[in-house]
């Protein structure tokens, strides 16, 4: 077991929240409320610019990271190592993480700065390299991950499917090295399948499609969805990631206190637990509340696990998270 710890967690969304009657007003969109309430399980949602907010991924990012910083009652300046996990970066360059790092910094220091993007993964993907980086450097002291998702910039005005599903969140970890002997990370395991690029995502913008007035005339800009996602794809996936993660430990479904899987649906997540032969009450859900918010979606419900006491110290806990490209990633640690 790798010696490092989650020390505090923080999550923020922006402005108030915004049931599926309202948002069918402020957006200029429809959809079937009902299926989003009754199949998804989303019921509200934070969208900072159908609030009026002048916010943006960075912004949320600073915020869950204060917030996590203040629970953990350390000094920001100690913090050595910044990673945001995200697709939807505050720029494609320079990284969101660097400008996370001036902003709670606030000058040059001795720390370093990356973002991670596996789409929906990215957090798990993150979480998983920050601890190992910060296990084996002596200097580093503490080590922020936030996950951030402010897909809805990219949601195109006529886009209900996408208004209905994605929102605004981010939550945040400071880890340390652990001191006790009941707190450690015990595995990650990642699976990628790059052949499913061209499924859903962000085709413009890059070195590939970069913007022009021809491609924003011909409606190729934000979030495309290019060909349709395999209905069973997470019923598949996170049972098959979870089995293994457990048996390359030594370890089985039964001995895990808490589950928390990527937020996207809720009723995928009880067709898992069921598959898993675990109960609903080892794992915690809230899109009801959030709406899918993709990267921050993992540490976000694991706050809530954390804060409502479903997940208490010494507590064996598993993520999963999987995300477009195709990406999964997963941890196995004890709180």
């Amino acid at each position: 077991m790798i010696p490092v710890r989650i020390k505090a967690t923080g999550i923020y969304v922006p402005g108030e929240p915004i049931d599926n009657l309202e948002l069918k007003r402020l957006a200029g969109v429809d959809f079937d409320a009902e299926k989003t309430e009754q199949k998804i399980g989303i019921f509200k949602r934070h969208i900072a610019h159908l609030r009026g907010l002048n916010e943006t991924s960075a912004d949320f990012a600073t915020r869950a990271a204060m917030n996590a910083i203040a629970r953990a009652e350390i000094d920001p300046s100690e913090i050595g190592l910044f990673i945001v996990a995200t697709d939807t970066p505050e720029f494609i360059s320079p990284a969101t993480a660097i400008i996370v790092q001036g902003r709670i910094q606030g000058s040059e220091t001795w720390s370093s700065a990356f973002d991670v993007n596996a789409s929906c993964a990215s957090f798990t993907i993150g979480f998983d390299s920050a601890v190992k980086i910060l296990s084996s450097s002596p200097t580093i002291k503490y080590a922020l991950v936030v996950g951030v998702y402010n897909m809805p910039a990219f949601i195109r005005p006529d886009d209900a499917f996408g208004y209905s599903i994605f929102a605004d969140g981010a939550g945040a970890f400071i880890l340390e090295k652990a001191t006790d002997k009941e707190s450690g990370y015990i595995a990650g395991q990642q699976l990628a399948d790059g052949t499913q690029w061209d499924f859903i995502g962000i085709y413009s913008g890059g070195t590939r499609n970069p913007i022009t007035h021809e491609r924003l005339n011909a409606n190729e800009y934000g979030l495309q969805n290019l060909k349709p996602l395999p209905g069973d794809r997470n019923v598949r996936l996170w049972p098959m990631v979870a089995n293994k993660l457990l048996a390359d430990n030594n370890l089985s479904a039964g001995q895990v206190d808490h589950f928390i899987f990527t937020q996207i649906n809720r009723s995928v997540i009880v067709k898992v637990m069921d598959e898993l032969k675990q109960p609903m009450e080892k794992t915690t859900c809230v899109m009801d509340r959030y709406g899918y918010t993709g990267s921050g979606c993992v540490p976000m419900a694991f706050h809530h696990a954390i804060t409502e006491g479903r997940v208490k110290r010494g507590d064996m806990v598993i993520f999963i998270a999987s995300g477009a490209g195709l990406a999964v990633g997963s941890n196995l640690f004890i709180f």
